[in-house]
């Protein structure tokens, strides 16, 4: 299964502020850092979220269609951290809301284009 994930980044200051403030809504903290990349996480035995500077100097884009989900144990906290994120800077891409009958997600873009959700599914 998925050990972490990298997102790019052409301004880390930016994305620092942005992500610190966001994922400590769900327990996340620094783990890892370095000079071109932080990664985030709850514990060395959970999935991660980091952002990095591209090795090859070019500049960070995001991919089309590519996506990077965070799961929450109720609508309520997707509620919440989606309206954290668009208080950050985040750009909508679909509010918080059901998808469907059995889940229930928002969307966004950070501050360098990456798409993201949080969602909840129910069991």
């Amino acid at each position: 299964m998925i050990g972490y994930v990298t997102l790019g980044t052409n301004n880390i200051d930016r994305a620092a502020k942005f992500y610190d403030a966001l994922l400590g809504e769900i327990g996340a903290k620094r783990m890892m850092e370095g000079d071109n990349f932080i990664a985030w996480g709850t514990g060395m035995t959970s999935p991660g979220l980091g952002v990095i500077k591209p090795h090859n100097g070019l500049p960070a884009t995001f991919g089309n269609g590519t996506m990077v989900a965070l799961v929450m144990d109720s609508k309520e906290k997707v509620d919440k951290l989606y309206k954290k994120a668009i208080s950050l800077g985040a750009i909508d891409e679909g509010a918080a809301g059901p998808r469907g009958e059995n889940f229930y997600a928002g969307y966004f873009r950070d501050p360098d284009g990456n798409k993201l959700n949080c969602f909840w599914m129910k069991s």
